[in-house]
């Protein structure tokens, strides 16, 4: 598991619009992107007298799991696609925490931006 931490020390005169940039280059190498669970399942075939079931090996497999619109659903993913899966979900999961980041930077932009319209306004 990767964890990508952004730093950013925002500059006083920083707008919403250029929140917006900010966002936009962060985003540049974040695809593709998603979340879900990856996990490996192992069970026994259909064949009859498998020598690895038998032995109680059994078979593994890929699965992506999660939710969309509430709904749950699962997904095989077969052994050669599991690395670019896995870049996904870790890329899934930068993208989340740029997405905290950037609402805490864009609020603190639209205060400066409240505050030097309303100092504008005072005589």
């Amino acid at each position: 598991m990767y964890i990508t931490l952004y730093t950013y020390e925002m500059s006083k005169t920083e707008s919403p619009l250029d929140v917006q940039v900010w966002f936009r280059e962060q985003l540049a190498d974040r695809w593709p992107a998603g979340l879900g669970c990856l996990s490996v399942r192992r069970s026994p075939c259909t064949r009859e007298h498998c020598p690895a079931c038998l032995g109680g090996e059994k078979h593994s497999s890929h699965f992506l799991s999660g939710r969309i619109q509430g709904r749950p659903f699962a997904i095989y993913v077969p052994e050669e696609l599991v690395p670019e899966i896995r870049r996904c979900l870790d890329n899934g999961r930068a993208l989340q925490d740029l997405l905290h980041q950037s609402v805490v930077r864009y609020i603190k932009a639209l205060k400066q931006e409240r505050t030097r319209r309303v100092q504008k306004e005072k005589p």
